[in-house]
């Protein structure tokens, strides 16, 4: 079977490195997504395991795209009987880009229809009851080639079952994930996010630590399918919980207001790493920052606050750590605001541009 890992752009080689460390093979970094190779146990341990990719994807097939005739007769030439039992559901979504297939309407009617038409004529029905378990039919056109996909993952990866509630701009998991991955944090350092928020940055790099599963305590669409062994959820499971291990970690995670401090206690709680936080209400531009690692994730201006407050943020938060020296101190702050290293006062050492959702930002990186 071929895989296909969508994720936020950007995040192409910290997501390949993971495949690659949990032992596969033939990987392939394209523009937001990474294509592998597996079985059908590797839905589960992909699934369960990755923390930068945003959903598993299986690929059913591609082919040619220039025109509607086109599209149904390369859908219909797929085997969608081996995946969808004929009480199966599928909906269909998906984009089209650089093709002359524009309309994502007509796009999903025609390739619902080839879809309906092989499983009819596979099945030798004329009716297709769709009321048992659903397999999501995703589809991307790109350069009048199209690629269609079922997706097993249900809900995106980074929604991972802690953080019920959202808070304002909220951080992304699989983007704390990979700020954690870039740090080369390892559980030795001490860490410290002074805009904590909800907690992600903090209880992200908890779960690192720990080397806890993403996705133990969630549950996942291809769950429901009957053609997949139900044991290869169990046992993935069992062998990323072999995996885990307890330390003694110092992660602090601050923020001047105390109902989301309060969240992210309760959501470090759900995650199963509290133990390894400590959290506390604390003003950033107060702090003194003597060493470790701050990863962090400050207001932007777009969505929380007004650009010149944002600014003036900055500007205090730089002066408290500009106060100290920077010998032991390593940081890594992630902001969509174009003038960051002007107000914060220092010059990054190293960029890397990335996207929370569709929002593009910069990590700040100073060694």
């Amino acid at each position: 079977m071929n895989f296909c890992i969508p994720c936020l752009f950007g995040l192409e080689g910290l997501c390949a490195d993971e495949l690659r460390q949990l032992g596969y093979e033939n990987i392939q970094t394209l523009n937001g997504q990474v294509l592998f190779s597996g079985s059908t146990k590797d839905i589960a341990k992909a699934n369960i395991n990755i923390r930068t990719g945003e959903r598993v994807l299986l690929v059913v097939g591609e082919g040619v795209a220039h025109t509607f005739d086109e599209l149904f007769e390369t859908v219909r030439a797929m085997p969608w009987e081996e995946y969808i039992p004929a009480d199966g559901s599928f909906p269909v979504k998906g984009h089209s880009l650089k093709s002359k297939l524009q309309s994502i309407p007509d796009c999903q009617k025609i390739i619902k229809k080839a879809i309906v038409e092989r499983l009819r004529d596979k099945y030798k029905t004329q009716t297709l009851s769709e009321t048992a378990a659903k397999y999501p039919v995703q589809f991307a056109i790109t350069d009048d080639s199209a690629t269609l996909y079922i997706d097993t993952s249900g809900d995106a990866l980074y929604k991972r079952s802690y953080r019920p509630a959202q808070s304002a701009a909220p951080l992304r998991e699989t983007l704390a994930a990979a700020i954690v991955k870039l740090s080369r944090y390892k559980g030795k350092e001490i860490v410290c996010d002074p805009f904590c928020g909800s907690g992600t940055i903090p209880i992200e790099a908890a779960l690192a630590a720990v080397n806890q599963a993403p996705g133990l305590n969630r549950e996942f669409i291809a769950e429901t399918w009957k053609w997949l062994e139900k044991n290869i959820w169990t046992n993935a499971k069992d062998e990323a919980k072999s995996r885990q291990y307890k330390g003694d970690y110092t992660i602090h995670g601050s923020d001047i207001d105390p109902k989301y401090i309060e969240s992210a206690k309760a959501n470090a709680q759900r995650a199963g790493v509290l133990e390894y936080i400590r959290f506390e209400v604390a003003d950033a531009t107060k702090i003194s920052y003597e060493n470790g690692i701050i990863m962090t994730n400050p207001p932007y201006g777009e969505r929380v606050m007004q650009k010149s407050e944002a600014e003036e943020l900055y500007r205090r938060f730089g002066k408290a750590i500009h106060a100290r020296e920077l010998d032991n101190l390593k940081m890594y702050i992630l902001s969509s605001h174009t003038e960051f290293e002007r107000t914060f006062g220092r010059q990054a050492t190293k960029k890397r541009k990335l996207y929370n959702g569709m929002i593009k930002c910069d990590l700040f990186m100073y060694f």
